[in-house]
């Protein structure tokens, strides 16, 4: 998705916030006590999370990201479950950064060389696939093919352009995605997570307690952060133009 096409963010307010159903925590007998200082109370059964506290996890996370941008640096968004997925990909793609939106692949960064070698597999298939080369199989084949491809594509299309190990990673729901977590602190990638009331917050650097289970409430954070590595990457490239224009003096 372009920017341009991309859905407009909302300011960022506390009453934008509830309207999203970000308050809305897991069943209070549901949740991990290590959130404690996050929840406001309860309302039958369930627990209701303080939104004063999302806001500051939103502002610490978006100073951090924007930052990681103007430097240079690549961040990878995290969500697999049914309601990030398709969100994740279109904001990731809007400011120009890898993504893990199906399956987290095991040693995506631990092993991240096979993976990239994997990834040239992709590409070969994709030259098969797309052009005249797949006639020339059989039938089966060509259905084999076809089927590798597909599941390829899905898996890895959106680690295709990342070269690099990220400097950080966007997760959605750190319980749901505790392999990438534990991958991220073994290479000290650092991680800015939505983070409900059953997950534990010692597990990532930057929490933004929420609620990971709803759709709107995801795409508000993840516009928001995605917001915010546009902005530094404008903060890059008006240095490198800056630059460019000091040397020609």
């Amino acid at each position: 998705m372009s920017e341009a096409n991309a859905p407009a963010a909302k300011p960022l307010t506390v009453q934008s916030l509830i309207e999203a159903g970000l308050h809305f925590g897991h069943r209070a007998s549901h949740w991990n006590p290590k959130m404690r200082p996050y929840v406001y109370g309860r309302c039958k059964l369930i627990h209701i999370i303080d939104v004063r506290e999302t806001v500051r996890g939103l502002l610490r996370a978006q100073k951090y990201l924007r930052q990681v941008a103007a430097d240079g640096g690549l961040v990878l968004f995290v969500g697999t479950k049914r309601q990030a997925s398709e969100t994740v990909q279109q904001q990731a793609e809007r400011c120009g950064m890898p993504y893990v939106s199906e399956r987290w692949l095991g040693g995506t960064l631990t092993n991240f060389k096979t993976i990239r070698s994997r990834l040239s597999r992709l590409e070969e298939l994709e030259d098969i696939v797309n052009g005249d080369k797949l006639a020339s199989y059989s039938k089966k084949m060509q259905s084999s093919l076809q089927r590798e491809y597909k599941k390829m594509f899905r898996n890895l299309n959106g680690i295709r352009s990342m070269d690099s190990y990220p400097n950080a990673m966007i997760v959605i729901d750190p319980r749901k995605e505790k392999n990438a977590i534990h991958e991220a602190r073994k290479f000290n990638v650092t991680s800015v997570a939505l983070i409900d009331t059953d997950s534990d917050p010692d597990e990532v650097d930057l929490p933004i307690p929420g609620n990971d289970d709803s759709i709107r409430s995801i795409e508000l954070v993840l516009t928001f952060l995605a917001d915010a590595i546009i902005e530094g990457t404008r903060e890059k490239e008006a240095k490198k133009f800056e630059g460019a224009d000091a040397s020609a003096e």
